[in-house]
């Protein structure tokens, strides 16, 4: 940018951008001091802006740590897909534990409509794999991640999402079909996971589990990817159970433990 065009930048609003994306790069609660130190700019002009930002609802303040995160407001503008998502905070070490365990890129994604959008990916030392970024959006019919995430919808719900029985087919292999969809959706349901080869790139091979929230309701996807030749029969039951067990790590974290005990009492 110029000169002349920096002339035309507000630095009161740079300032509070700045303060939001650091926060939403780390993913985590930040103390006000540590916020001054990472952003560099002086404790008093980085007080006001934090201010502001609170009273405007786009950062909470905790009462007791004394913390600052993102507030509501920042999730209305559309940022909690890449932003400040509980499952993305809760979820972020155990894909890395995840991936750790399975020499495989860990990812998981959310649903925003119709799109399954990737919120958190750590990436295997060695991957072959084509790189999934954070903010990635994938339609859901076209993955077999995508349909793990229309698992909870009830029949109006899902008709009401697909209102034309054609679905735009991006990909090779997917339904065209919204009753097609369906089926395949409630299979999905029933079995509880997802292991798909070649599905929606050809030669890679997927292992989906579903997240649980507090309230019973799928919050997201965490799966792994292999490329179909390391992806070898006997390894397979192994690997599915490492991503169930950190599906269900996620999903405890969430409340969902909490839910069924609540329930089952």
């Amino acid at each position: 940018m110029s000169d002349k065009e920096k002339k035309h930048l507000i630095p009161a609003l740079e300032r509070g951008l700045t303060i939001l994306m650091e926060l939403n790069r780390h993913h985590r609660e930040m103390s006000f001091a540590e916020i001054v130190k990472r952003v560099g700019y002086p404790q008093s002009t980085s007080y006001r802006a934090v201010q502001t930002l609170e009273h405007m609802g786009f950062l909470r303040h905790h009462p007791v740590t004394g913390l600052y995160s993102l507030g509501v407001n920042v999730l209305k503008l559309g940022f909690e897909y890449v932003a400040s998502l509980d499952v993305v905070q809760v979820g972020h070490p155990v894909i890395e534990s995840l991936c750790e365990q399975t020499g495989c890129s860990s990812h998981i994604a959310v649903r925003d409509g119709r799109d399954a959008v990737y919120v958190a990916r750590v990436g295997a030392t060695n991957a072959t794999i084509r790189r999934v970024s954070v903010g990635t959006r994938i339609p859901l019919h076209c993955t077999s991640l995508g349909r793990l995430l229309l698992t909870d919808l009830s029949k109006e719900e899902f008709e009401s999402l697909y209102p034309d029985d054609q679905l735009l087919n991006k990909e090779l292999g997917a339904p065209i079909r919204r009753d097609v969809l369906w089926d395949l959706v409630q299979e999905d349901r029933q079995r509880g996971y997802v292991i798909a080869d070649s599905y929606y790139h050809f030669g890679i091979s997927s292992i989906a589990y579903p997240l649980y929230n507090h309230d019973g309701v799928v919050e997201g996807v965490v799966s792994i990817m292999v490329p179909v030749h390391e992806f070898a029969e006997d390894e397979r039951t192994k690997l599915q159970a490492l991503v169930q067990v950190a599906a269900r790590t996620i999903s405890d974290m969430l409340g969902h433990d909490q839910a069924l005990a609540k329930r089952d009492g």
